[in-house]
């Protein structure tokens, strides 16, 4: 049996191939899963930019002879059990949670209940927990037959949104008035937006994005002002909160200079302009006036925050405002499905390239 992956070269992450390997025997107490779909997103751009840095390339090895300095980018998305050296897992089975830009994927099973279970491969173990559960779409309570590609497309940024509204809510906004969010037309941000407007009504919510999306960006309604990146210095001078999803640093430099100490906080999500990053990238922060910026990593929010609240609970939670985010953006997206590995390549490579048009939202059936 073959599979097929996209391989990526980790220091030019525009040198992207598709290449075809045998996928060996099945170990036993494995499960063989056939990937079905994914989504291509901005997130799984952030993925490859701060991958050795997070682990990112970790979670896939490349079936490559010589596989060194090559990695293969994770995606979310769905799958069915081929192949099952495992009792519990039965052939037919379908599942949700990160799987490869490929064709196929071996899991080994642990910690099963009847709506999930664990990948318990070793090179999987040093990484977050939450990277590494799979629901099991029989009986799990967030599955929706009807929406799976708003699941693939919004929910991973969606969730990374809620726990950014969770943690300023607790820290109180840092005595904040309003919030400036860079790449607002990104779905992340358009998460954090519709969570603040349901969670911290209170929190002003500036959206920056470029001239050409602000009629998308302004559509949403998620935000209470939008304004371009070359009109930050129209933005109020008030006790601010930025959260920077575009990981650009002359932006990031412009607005810490804008606000000096009016500036609460500033936090670093993503790398949604690659091209423009930088030298430090996400993480330049020397000589700026103001707070330190300081890199928020979603996983380990969610493990102190589901160890705070319980599973039960901690989904409510997010299953709360995931209803009314997918009703604020029901229709201003509309769903690609493409065909293909060949289209997974092509369309990350137009990613990576910043080309990204926030109104459409790209499925791949692989």
């Amino acid at each position: 049996m073959s599979l097929s992956q996209v391989h990526v070269r980790k220091d030019e992450l525009t040198n992207a191939t598709v290449v075809e390997a045998d996928s060996g025997e099945l170990a036993d107490g494995a499960v063989r899963l056939k990937v079905e779909s994914f989504s291509v997103t901005a997130n799984n751009i952030t993925y490859a930019v701060v991958g050795d840095g997070f682990g990112y390339w970790n979670f896939f090895p490349p079936k490559a002879d010589d596989p060194e300095g090559l990695g293969i980018v994770p995606m979310w998305g769905h799958a069915k059990v081929v192949d099952s050296n495992h009792s519990d897992i039965a052939v037919g089975e379908r599942v949700y949670g990160y799987l490869p830009m490929g064709t196929q994927l071996d899991v080994r099973p642990g910690n099963i209940s009847e709506a999930s279970f664990s990948d318990r491969t070793d090179y999987r173990q040093p990484m977050s927990p939450v990277y590494n559960q799979y629901s099991r779409l029989a009986a799990d309570p967030e599955h929706d037959p009807g929406r799976e590609a708003e699941r693939m497309i919004y929910g991973p940024l969606f969730k990374t949104g809620f726990i950014i509204d969770y943690f300023m809510r607790s820290e109180s906004w840092f005595d904040a008035e309003q919030v400036i969010l860079t790449s607002a037309s990104s779905k992340t941000a358009m998460g954090l937006a519709s969570v603040a407007k349901q969670n911290s009504p209170s929190i002003k919510r500036i959206g920056l994005t470029s001239s050409g999306n602000v009629d998308f960006v302004e559509s949403t309604g998620l935000y209470d002002q939008v304004l371009t990146y070359e009109e930050v210095g129209m933005v109020p001078i008030a006790p601010t909160v930025t959260v920077d999803f575009a990981g650009n640093a002359s932006l990031l430099a412009k607005l810490h200079e804008h606000f000096a100490d009016t500036l609460k906080y500033s936090c670093l999500v993503g790398a949604t302009h690659i091209e423009e990053r930088g030298e430090g990238g996400m993480r330049a922060e020397r000589g700026l006036p103001g707070p330190k910026p300081t890199l928020f990593f979603a996983p380990d929010h969610f493990v102190a925050f589901f160890k705070e609240h319980g599973p039960v609970e901690g989904g409510r939670m997010i299953a709360k405002t995931w209803h009314g985010f997918l009703d604020a953006v029901e229709g201003t997206v509309e769903i690609v499905k493409l065909q293909g590995l060949d289209a997974a390549r092509e369309t990350y490579l137009t990613m990576v390239s910043g080309s990204v048009n926030p109104a459409k939202g790209i499925v791949i059936e692989p």
